[in-house]
């Protein structure tokens, strides 16, 4: 009997989730949508997820506006409540509120610091961190129409579409 080929360009051979918090603008929803498809992945918020659950997907996401410099609360939550889960892959994406041109790479690293490491100390192998700039509203800049207004752009769309393919490919990996 033949068997069928076994594609590796196939995302059906990775099976992702991808869980997003995202509360004011729905920057990072954007975000989590647009890796979604290249993952042929869910979208779930923390709260439609159990945990147990989790042992079924081989590359899990997890996204999150940033708030006071991390994840947002109900996301933190969630990584607390994950069992262990040895070896198992994951990523890591988010919008922030930031002026884009004063991003760094490690900027992007430290506002995902304290998600990384609940992750890891639950076993998590965190193969990748993504973040790009979201409109920002809050405080006193909702007088002035907020910042990074527009975003995320189509050209953070392509780049968020660029990392979810090595995402991927590091899952196969």
């Amino acid at each position: 009997m033949n068997q069928p080929e076994n594609n590796p360009e196939t995302p059906q051979s990775v099976k992702s989730l991808v869980i997003v918090f995202s509360y004011h603008h729905g920057n990072t929803e954007k975000i989590a949508r647009t890796m979604a498809n290249v993952l042929d992945a869910e979208v779930k918020t923390p709260d439609q997820v159990f945990p147990e659950k989790l042992r079924e997907y081989d590359l899990i996401g997890f996204g999150s506006g940033i708030y006071s410099a991390t994840f947002g609360p109900a996301i933190l939550t969630l990584a607390d409540r994950l069992s262990s889960a040895a070896g198992k892959k994951a990523f890591l994406f988010s919008t922030y509120g930031a002026p884009a041109f004063a991003v760094t790479r490690s900027f992007v690293a430290d506002n995902h610091a304290e998600m990384r490491e609940k992750l890891q100390l639950k076993g998590y192998t965190v193969i990748g961190e993504f973040g790009c700039a979201g409109w920002n509203t809050n405080s006193f800049l909702k007088y002035f129409g907020g910042i990074n207004r527009g975003r995320p752009d189509a050209d953070d769309l392509r780049n968020a579409e660029m990392f979810a393919r090595e995402m991927l490919k590091k899952a196969r990996g």
